[in-house]
């Protein structure tokens, strides 16, 4: 699909079609402030151009990682004040990564507790559960 490409203007629901986002999102991306506010047409129509689609994009797509909405609307206000610095954005990304991949140590442990306990489990229909039972005695 090639309308945000050739100037046309898109309506919200179509913005949301071309992006694969969820009207509801776009709406609260736009009340907080991280969608610049569109065009309107005489009718009142909210119009958005490739800037909003290009700018949704990097939205979802920063979601996709893992970013926060705050990392995110750090990065934006970057980019709107042409403050980004390659350095900049390697280090808030760097810091993202640590949080990472402190959250896939912290799931490692929780799968092997949950491994280790789920395999104690018995077969038979009894109410003695190991499961159980760790969780009563963490």
């Amino acid at each position: 699909m090639d309308d945000h490409n050739s100037g046309r203007r898109l309506k919200r629901a179509e913005l949301s079609k071309v992006t694969g986002c969820h009207l509801e999102t776009v709406r609260y991306y736009e009340k907080t402030g991280m969608m610049p506010d569109p065009r309107r047409s005489k009718t009142g129509y909210r119009l958005y151009d490739e800037t909003h689609v290009s700018r949704l994009r990097f939205i979802l797509r920063a979601r996709e990682l893992g970013f926060s909405i705050e990392d995110i609307r750090g990065l934006l206000t970057l980019i709107d004040g042409q403050l980004q610095t390659c350095s900049e954005v390697k280090q808030r990304t760097e810091s993202h990564l640590a949080d990472v991949r402190t959250k896939i140590d912290d799931l490692k442990r929780i799968e092997q507790v949950l491994a280790e306990t789920a395999a104690q489990c018995s077969v038979k229909d009894v109410p003695e559960c190991p499961v159980l039972e760790a969780l009563f005695h963490v």
